[in-house]
């Protein structure tokens, strides 16, 4: 359990690597045996990981949401990363295998993660976002996916995009949720890039062989940064702050974002030549 207090963009200009990584990198998501969870506080986003091994994990009372129940105000979006599992929602269960998503509503009581085999465990990744009114639970598979084919191979930056947490597709109150995956031979995300003045994001970088990195670009647009992402690790991304990457070789990530409003265009494009 972990939280990350939000930062102002005066102060990160000053950051050294460490700190950099401290405030926005999460490097530990996917733990054997383990529920892991981080706050942050910008628009109060949670992002974690559920590995069940040989028995389930449930989803517990978290502390800095001060409710009874995990989603007494909130809502939760899940997508498999690992081997096949299942989703029990207060005695539902919902089988989900790899890169298959789940929706979850406001005020369900009791939720637990199982992996099908303990020798090739699922790996859930969670993201969570505040939420004022109840919606059904939904499952989205991989290919029922609202999907996006985007970029060149001239551009490194080939990929296709999955929209699996949309108001089209849920009745998501601001979860907003999706996967890219870059093709071989392509290495550039979200380039040209931009902001969200409007909400924030949480990419978690996976599919990346453990000897690869990806170089994950942020700050204003005339004050980059840069994070050194390692394998199945996730960087918050401030409302304020550019977001893209590049990777040593191709990659996925998972994207999620929480805000004042869910629409997936609305953003303030950072060109390239105006970046500094």
């Amino acid at each position: 359990m972990d939280e990350r207090q939000a930062s102002h963009p005066r102060d990160v200009k000053g950051y050294d690597t460490q700190t950099l990584r401290a405030d926005f990198l999460i490097e530990r998501i996917f733990v054997a045996g383990e529920v892991t969870l981080t706050y942050s506080h910008y628009d109060r986003m949670i992002v974690g990981g559920a590995t069940p091994s040989a028995k389930p994990l449930t989803l517990d009372p978290f502390a800095p949401t001060g409710t009874p129940f995990f989603l007494a105000r909130r809502e939760l979006g899940v997508i498999n990363l690992g081997g096949k599992g299942h989703v029990t929602v207060d005695g539902t269960v919902f089988d989900l295998p790899h890169l298959d998503a789940l929706y979850v509503g406001l005020g369900a009581k009791e939720v637990s993660f199982a992996s099908a085999d303990a020798a090739d465990p699922a790996k859930f990744y969670l993201t969570s976002a505040p939420a004022h009114r109840e919606a059904p639970h939904q499952l989205i598979r991989k290919d029922d996916a609202n999907t996006i084919h985007l970029g060149s191979s001239e551009t490194s930056n080939k990929r296709t995009i999955r929209q699996y947490i949309m108001p089209n597709t849920t009745g998501t109150n601001q979860l907003v949720m999706g996967m890219t995956a870059l093709e071989p031979g392509s290495v550039w995300n979200s380039m040209p890039c931009h902001t969200h003045t409007r909400r924030m994001e949480a990419y978690l970088y996976f599919n990346l062989d453990p000897a690869h990195r990806v170089f994950h670009f942020m700050g204003e647009p005339q004050q980059t940064r840069h994070l050194l992402v390692a394998n199945e690790q996730a960087v918050i991304a401030p409302n304020w702050s550019i977001h893209c990457g590049c990777g040593t070789s191709n990659y996925a990530f998972v994207w999620a974002m929480a805000g004042d409003n869910v629409e997936f265009t609305d953003m303030d494009a950072a060109p390239v030549d105006t970046l500094r």
